[in-house]
């Protein structure tokens, strides 16, 4: 069920073609990896070239190497301080999101704030 969140600061994605997987897709770990608000993000590059911060339990090891679990985009959402939002899930500190216009993404749960007195 969607809960509705108000942006209390302004977000721009961070990447323009971010990187986005397949359920079983191969991945290829570089090694770099960061703990952002308490989660362990570490950078993939996919298939298709394009490379990214993924959480940590995206992956799982197969014979054949690192490989996705379940889909997964890296695509944020970019907003402005005060927009309204659907919270649709969450996920290593980050909420998947919908706005007004139907567009959607992830926004980091820090910057999202409960709206009172309604849903």
């Amino acid at each position: 069920m969607a809960v509705r969140r108000k942006a209390t600061i302004a977000h721009e994605a961070s990447y323009a073609d971010p990187i986005a997987v397949e359920k079983g897709a191969p991945l290829a770990l570089s090694g770099r990896e960061e703990m952002w608000d308490g989660h362990r993000w570490l950078w993939a590059a996919a298939p298709d070239g394009r490379e990214g911060w993924v959480p940590e339990s995206l992956i799982v090891e197969t014979a054949g190497g690192p490989a996705a679990k379940e889909a997964y985009s890296a695509i944020e959402l970019t907003c402005s301080a005060g927009e309204t939002v659907e919270l649709l899930r969450e996920r290593h500190g980050w909420g998947w999101c919908r706005d007004e216009e139907a567009r959607e993404g992830w926004l980091p749960l820090r910057n999202l704030a409960e709206i009172q007195g309604g849903s």
